[in-house]
């Protein structure tokens, strides 16, 4: 198989493509010699001619279509398997091209700059903030300001299995091998042996696995990423080190004057919403395993530190203060003596050293749920102060090099990762919090009704006193299941953090917020954890409130809208105000892209949430809060997904001030982290987009533009409205997506549907919802309701088509907000990738054809509009205009992607002719396969 790939993502003109052309044609042509070795007879040609059919009918030949259907249509179980499997990888093989080229194309703007900064990195904000006016010590007060917090998630939508991800990194580093000048013709040959194996072990590999991921192997699935964080997170910190002193050259950092700004959390393993396996003991596994992972990188890096601190005393002494400390520990631990006398006695940093690794190894050993022993690590910092102890004496014996570069990347990895690697998060439904209290009012207090109770009263109840013995008498078994694993959990929480660990958890999240009691229901069941756990007399136990910062999640519309009205109540309230001081007066508020957007569309969603956070800042501006909001995004465009840079940019900066979280979900894992340099460019542009958007002065938005959003976002949401309460709706998503397949999908622990057995549309999450939507190629997600909606607000309601309308004001909001921008750029970019000629094919599985008809007519005519309206606002003739390499991508891709579509289609109708359950089953199997090519060949799921 051999074909031109698409340009890189980051590369804005051709420069070099040649090496990514090359790339793509030997690894096209690799693959094509395993489809005839390996192959069924005739299944290399019988590929061949279908891509070749496909592109013919992408040119508009007359009759392709019908030839490709045909094509499709004859095939059998087997063959259309062979297919599948063929395309599949040959996505996987540009997408791993595609990535290489993009990291060439990173390395030589970087090369042609230096000693420039590099767009969109550290240096390049400084340079800008420096420009606006900022000071060299104010720039230095900002970085030491800034916090980053980068939490990953198990969101079903990570179709890859581990082990091929394994086969295509392999296949990556082999690439990069074959790159070097240097080698010899004995070493190319054994690196294209090995390109050749991998492909056929790729080739003959079950890319399905064959039940879903328990919740432990997501964590374990999850941890492939730390190798690569644990290279790049300390690099990010001494980039910014380095960028301040180029760009400040007056302003002396010293090597610790800009602390780390990135931190990592997970909600692996505490995510409760909907997923019944994450239980309390779930949560205690993976809490261990996220530990032990770090101590293990940490006994790592002191191997590597031994192997490099051979310094003598003959040469250098050292600091009294590390001395002392040597000394210390030899007292303290008497079972030291004989492991660090077998260090030569002149190489003292070795000896200290020696003592470091001797309490990770008690740490690692020790049971972090009980009273640590004598000599283990606390936390991380505990383990940087020893660091520093190493890093102080070098500077001060001539080796301030070696301090500033070995040394204190560690003590950047243990201010990062502390013992913990990524901060745990614990997340649940509002409504499973209520389930649990009302239940436990039967032993705390029988006489009240907490079920009946209003809003008012809950607060009330939940707010008291919590007695005691009446805690302590609660019989876990008298409860639920579901009710007793929640009353567990808080006790978890309150065993880790009051042995000192809470430093290994996050923030504790409450979807679906409606209600200020919705979030009051965890300062309650924390305090109930405490009756049960602590000491009676332990007063601050038993009103201390949640040991984690709460944070309310706005994910509809409506909560959204009632957001501000939500947070005035709590921190009106006297018990709650405490506990957040005791917080540090620091406020999380989640806002939820996902289900925003399928709630109200693309427009409405996107113009809520600017709004809420807006308001929220200054709700918490003029209450002495400080603000951290806390952003679920995903990896597609209709769940707040895009470039990470513009969207950051895009934010209210009130909003930031310094501080950011942000959910990497599903695939985008795989897609930033696998590889380190990609990750670093990722990371980079967070940091620069922080930057920015925290340091730069802030025009008020003009009350003109948030009027007109505000009636587009009104108008859009009544569109999308009326689109998904169509009574033709639901039985176009249930016949024309593939959602049962989706939803039947082994990618993920978590159902597909907070309520399994609700089968209405608002049970079911917004992941599958999306990932349905891009699979049939309408993406309504990503734009659905913007059209009309933007031409009803520049019309006032007077117009229905673009070419009636005004521009000028949506012009200079394009041109001057943020924002707008890009609101419009990410909605041209689903639209461009959209293809309703695609979706047409689906449409035709309805049973109803007039049902068809009719979606898909919305779906066109709203497709059209919101196209004329963005050509209108950007003054371009074509989508895509102004990135013609993106352009081309999708044009490319789609000759390929398309047969996919096509033959999902065809496996569709299969399906449901079918009475035989083996053929059934058989289709079944290829439908899974189908939809991990179609997400491999759009490099998205949803």
């Amino acid at each position: 198989m051999t074909a031109a790939a698409s340009p890189d993502q980051s590369a804005s003109s051709n420069t070099g493509s040649e090496a990514l052309r090359r790339d793509v044609r030997m690894l096209g042509h690799e693959l094509g010699t395993v489809l005839r070795e390996l192959g069924r007879p005739g299944t290399f040609e019988r590929v061949e001619d279908i891509r070749a059919v496909s592109r013919a009918r992408r040119d508009g030949e007359p009759g392709a279509e019908e030839r490709l259907r045909s094509i499709l249509a004859g095939l059998s179980s087997e063959e259309a398997g062979d297919l599948i499997r063929a395309l599949t990888c040959f996505f996987d093989l540009a997408n791993l091209a595609e990535d290489r080229h993009r990291i060439r194309v990173l390395r030589d703007r970087e090369r042609q700059r230096y000693p420039e900064s590099r767009k969109e990195s550290i240096g390049d904000a400084l340079d800008r903030l420096k420009a606006a006016g900022l000071s060299g010590a104010r720039a230095r007060d900002l970085l030491n300001r800034i916090d980053i917090d980068l939490v990953f998630t198990a969101h079903p939508t990570e179709a890859k299995r581990r082990t091929v991800r394994a086969t295509l990194r392999r296949l990556r580093d082999d690439l990069v091998g074959l790159e070097n000048p240097d080698l010899l013709q004995r070493e190319r040959d054994r690196l294209l042996h090995r390109i050749r194996t991998d492909l056929a072990c790729l080739w003959e590999t079950d890319s399905l696995r064959p039940t879903k991921p328990t919740v432990l192997d997501e964590v374990d699935r999850s941890l492939f990423v730390a190798d690569a964080l644990w290279r790049v997170a300390p690099d990010l910190t001494a980039s910014a080190r380095r960028a301040l002193r180029r760009v400040f050259p007056d302003e002396d950092p010293g090597q610790g004057s800009v602390q780390p700004f990135l931190r990592f959390g997970s909600w692996i393993g505490g995510d409760r919403d909907g997923n019944p396996f994450v239980t309390a003991d779930v949560t205690r596994q993976t809490l261990l395993r996220l530990r032990r992972a770090a101590i293990e990188h940490h006994l790592r890096d002191c191997a590597e530190l031994l192997g490099t601190l051979t310094i003598s005393n003959a040469y250098h002494a050292v600091s009294p203060e590390l001395e002392q400390a040597i000394a210390d520990a030899r007292t303290a631990h008497p079972d030291l003596a004989d492991y660090l006398d077998t260090t030569h006695p002149a190489e003292r940093y070795r000896h200290f050293l020696r003592v470091v690794r001797y309490r990770l190894r008690l740490t690692l050993k020790a049971d972090p749920f009980a009273a640590l022993p004598d000599g283990a690590y606390t936390n991380g910092d505990a383990l940087a102060d020893d660091l520093r102890l190493i890093a102080d004496s070098l500077r001060r014996n001539d080796h301030a090099d070696l301090a500033g570069q070995t040394v204190q990347a560690w003590i950047d990895r243990a201010a990062v990762f502390g013992l913990h690697l990524a901060k745990l998060d614990i997340r649940e439904d509002s409504s499973q919090l209520h389930d649990t209290i009302a239940q436990l009012f039967a032993t705390l207090d029988p006489s009240v009704s907490y079920t009946t109770a209003d809003e008012t009263a809950r607060q009330t109840l939940l707010t008291q006193p919590i007695d005691p013995v009446a805690a302590r008498s609660i019989d876990h078994s008298t409860l639920d299941e579901r009710n007793r694993e929640t009353l567990a959990l808080f006790e978890l929480i309150h065993r880790v953090a009051s042995q000192g660990g809470v430093g290994s958890l996050g923030i504790f999240i409450v979807s679906m917020t409606h209600h200020p009691s919705d979030v009051l229901a965890v300062h309650f069941l924390a305090r109930v954890a405490a009756a049960r756990l602590a000491d009676p007399q332990d007063a601050a136990a038993l009103t201390r409130g949640s040991w984690l910062p709460t944070a309310p999640l706005f994910e509809t519309i409506d909560d959204l809208q009632r957001s501000v009205e939500t947070l005035t109540a709590l921190l009106d309230q006297p018990d709650y105000a405490a506990a957040l001081r005791r917080h540090g007066n620091r406020q999380h508020v989640m806002v939820g892209y996902s289900d925003s957007t399928k709630d109200g569309g693309y427009l409405a969603a996107n113009v809520e949430l600017f709004d809420a956070q807006q308001r929220l800042a200054e709700l918490t501006e003029r209450r002495g809060v400080e603000l951290v909001v806390f952003h679920g995004r995903g990896g597609s465009l209709g769940r707040g997904g895009g470039p990470a840079a513009r969207g950051i940019l895009s934010l209210p900066p009130d909003s930031v001030g310094g501080c950011i979280r942000i959910t990497e979900q599903g695939e985008v894992l795989a897609e930033r982290y696998d590889d380190s340099e990609i990750a670093r460019r990722h990371l980079e542009q967070v940091s620069y987009a922080t930057l920015r958007v925290s340091g730069e002065a802030a025009e008020p938005i003009p009350a003109d533009w948030r009027a007109f959003v505000a009636a587009a976002a009104e108008a859009s949401r009544r569109a999308y409205r009326r689109l998904i309460t169509d009574p033709a709706f639901i039985a176009f998503f249930s016949q024309a997506t593939p959602i049962d397949t989706i939803e039947d999908l082994p990618i993920g622990s978590r159902p597909a549907r907070r309520r399994a057995a609700e089968r209405q549309l608002s049970s079911l999450r917004a992941i599958p919802y999306t990932f349905a939507w891009t699979q049939n190629r309408s993406l309504i997600t990503g734009f659905f309701g913007m059209g009309y909606g933007l031409v009803h607000a520049a019309s006032d309601g007077k117009a229905d088509a673009a070419d009636a309308c005004d521009w000028a004001l949506c012009r200079q909001m394009y041109a001057d907000w943020p924002f707008f921008r890009a609101m419009i750029d990410n909605a041209e970019l689903a639209l461009a990738k959209a293809d309703l000629p695609i979706t047409r094919r689906y449409a035709e599985l309805t049973e109803d054809p007039s049902v068809g008809e009719c979606v898909l007519r919305l779906l066109t005519e709203e497709h059209a509009t919101a196209r004329a309206t963005v050509l209108a606002i950007t003054q371009r003739d074509e989508l895509l205009a102004d990135t013609p390499w993106l352009a081309r991508s999708i044009q490319v891709r789609n000759r390929y992607v398309d047969p996919l579509n096509y033959l999902q289609a065809e496996l569709m109708q299969r399906r449901r002719r079918s009475t035989d359950e083996d053929e059934q089953r058989q289709i079944d199997h290829l439908m899974r396969m189908a939809v991990q090519g179609v997400a491999a060949g759009l490099r998205t799921t949803g």
